[in-house]
């Protein structure tokens, strides 16, 4: 049995934000309240102190990659999920631009039964909307849900057919499957670099307008409307995309959307010494777009923070900017960045961990997101006050390409608990 004392216990799904003890027996949750571990004796009993420190949710990441099968050289679903680990995550989506492309039932399954092999977070599959993510032949996607995916995506490739999307979304709503988008015209987007701006201009990059991003929202926006579909919008990063999301939720619309760590703390800007660090898709955009962003977390319009982790080895990332790949890994460096938005005021705590754990958890339709008496004991310790320096040899992903390395930073992830496991222990 294990007994969480005096931590500052959060649970948006309830409301909930005092100090109370959280007791664990086995793999369920058996009783919170301020004095639930006082009064209870044995040996078989294990104490943590987590005074001064949230007990919250076991974070929840929709949005992950993890290389494994084809490109184990970046990352593997072990590695992965130790990232995810200390990272203060308890279950990730794994994106399914794999090599092979998650596209078939033997693909799932094995990704499932690997993730079984290696323990740690939850690990749930999203397959592809298009065979081979081409964009032209839809996947067997009730088949692919049925082997254990919990959505659809052809993430890192846009639908760009209108007709095919707009079949995607029957299919998945006769099933009621969870599609999501990565949205970018590709004739806008064609040969870019960055964010088209002053920025692009002063580097002489070739940028891509935000436009791509919006037109392609605009259009499954409607689609989702015709179709009823359930329809997610993958890192979310533009001003106007924002605006035409809040307009379709004000219909009754049932979309949401997703905004990475990156996207709400760097702007373009972070290009002007050509560091591919900061080369990501979508790119980095103005500071009207990140405040933009920011805003609609705030209140909601966009529903949860996902770290899009992409890792990538440094002959892919330090390399001609032209030639660099794009995207930085997250998990470890979400809540410790993140934790800024709460200092400056610009998320409550309550809301903070509610766009990490309780609403990724209702979009994906996963259990946990919340701290009930009965519910599996997945769990984040987080200490919001501890003062440390990233340094590469924390991170337990096969890649370093993160901007953040180096950077002071004031929280940190001490303790991840998934079926009542400790999965990860902060020792310093």
């Amino acid at each position: 049995m294990l007994v969480i004392s005096q931590g500052r216990v959060i649970d948006p799904a309830r409301n909930l934000d005092e100090q109370a003890d959280v007791v664990v027996d086995g793999s369920r949750i058996t009783k919170i309240g301020p004095r639930a571990g006082a009064d209870l004796r044995g040996e078989q009993i294990i104490t943590i102190d987590a005074k001064g420190r949230w007990v919250v949710p076991g974070l929840i990441d929709l949005h992950v990659h993890f290389r494994e099968p084809g490109q184990e050289y970046k990352e593997t679903i072990e590695t992965g999920l130790r990232a995810a680990a200390a990272g203060g995550f308890t279950a990730v989506c794994t994106m399914p631009n794999t090599r092979p492309v998650n596209d078939t039932r033997a693909v799932t399954e094995m990704i499932l039964a690997r993730a079984r092999q290696c323990g740690g977070p939850r690990l749930y599959p999203i397959a592809a909307i298009t065979v081979g993510q081409k964009g032209d032949q839809l996947t067997e996607m009730a088949d692919l849900c049925d082997a254990g995916a919990v959505g659809v995506s052809d993430d890192g490739q846009c639908v760009m057919d209108t007709a095919v999307m707009r079949r995607a979304m029957e299919y998945a709503r006769t099933f009621d499957i969870l599609v999501t988008q990565h949205c970018e015209d590709k004739n806008l987007s064609h040969g870019t670099q960055m964010h088209e701006g002053v920025i692009s201009t002063r580097l002489g990059l070739e940028g891509c307008p935000r436009e791509a991003e919006d037109v392609i929202v605009a259009r499954d926006l409607l689609l989702a409307e015709m179709t009823g579909a359930r329809y997610h919008i993958a890192h979310i990063s533009s001003i106007n995309a924002v605006r035409l999301l809040r307009e379709a939720k004000s219909r009754g619309a049932k979309v949401t959307a997703e905004v990475t760590p990156h996207h709400l703390m760097l702007t373009d800007e972070a290009l002007l010494e050509y560091d591919s660090v900061y080369k990501v898709n979508p790119p980095l955009r103005e500071k009207k777009d990140r405040d933009a962003l920011r805003e609609a977390l705030r209140d909601g319009t966009v529903d949860c923070i996902a770290t899009d982790h992409a890792p990538h080895t440094e002959l892919e990332k330090e390399c001609e900017f032209a030639q660099a790949a794009c995207g930085m890994v997250g998990l470890e460096q979400a809540v410790p960045v993140l934790l800024e938005l709460v200092r400056d005021q610009i998320l409550t705590p309550m809301r903070f961990i509610e766009a990490l754990s309780t609403t990724p958890a209702r979009i994906a339709r996963l259990p946990g997101g919340s701290l009930r008496e009965g519910q599996p004991a997945d769990l984040t310790i987080i200490d919001p006050e501890h003062h440390w320096t990233m340094d590469a040899k924390w991170l337990h992903s096969r890649s370093k390409n993160t901007p953040f390395l180096g950077k002071k930073v004031q929280g940190a992830i001490m303790l991840t608990i998934v079926d009542g496991q400790i999965a990860y222990q902060r020792n310093t």
